[in-house]
């Protein structure tokens, strides 16, 4: 799989230089989708830009999303009609932005979508995020079909959280990397005329 296909979905403000995503995007040349804005995102911006950026892929993506990050991915799935460009998504610390202090910070985000998601996907969350209760991530994680990881009590999972390159995340990127998927414009199969 070509590493520029695997596209890092930072979450509010993005992600500095401590957190695991940039760590495997500097290391791995992985992409990150770059959003017109960081402090003030408004989700049909967000989305727009991540169906840009995967209608230039030229073979299914991995997301690899972190907070918003997530709700940016499972938002995208419930209205696109190129669901077949991704091929997996790692989910991690998906924020509850339906809860009324969440929603006063990123008013455009709720309702969140709660339908299967049509690709494999791993939530990641911490028994002590401040941005959603372990209870309310396992419940998105059953909405969406997707594994669970309780990560512990380590905050928000981010540079915060002191997980580094963190590995056991890593491991589970690794596993979506390599499902199969059919090619996006598969070769038509012509057999000459006898």
């Amino acid at each position: 799989m070509n590493p520029r296909t695997v596209l890092i979905l930072p979450g509010w403000k993005s992600s500095g230089p401590g957190h695991w995503q940039t760590l495997w995007e500097e290391a791995d040349g992985y992409t990150r989708v770059e959003q017109h804005s960081w402090m003030h995102p408004l989700r049909g911006d967000w989305t727009a830009r991540l169906e840009e950026v995967l209608l230039s892929c030229d073979e299914p993506a991995v997301l690899v999303a972190h907070s918003l990050g997530c709700m940016l991915t499972v938002a995208w799935a419930a209205h696109s009609r190129n669901v077949h460009r991704v091929k997996g998504a790692l989910l991690v610390a998906p924020p509850d932005v339906e809860r009324d202090d969440v929603r006063e910070m990123l008013p455009s985000w709720a309702p969140i979508p709660l339908q299967k998601l049509p690709f494999d996907s791993v939530v990641f969350a911490s028994s002590d995020d401040p941005f959603c209760q372990a209870g309310r991530a396992r419940q998105f994680a059953a909405s969406w079909g997707s594994s669970f990881v309780d990560a512990g009590p380590r905050g928000h999972l981010n540079a915060d959280s002191g997980l580094a390159d963190w590995p056991e995340a890593y491991l589970r990127l690794l596993q979506l990397k390599e499902l199969t998927s059919p090619a996006i414009e598969p070769s038509p199969n012509i057999t000459p005329s006898p």
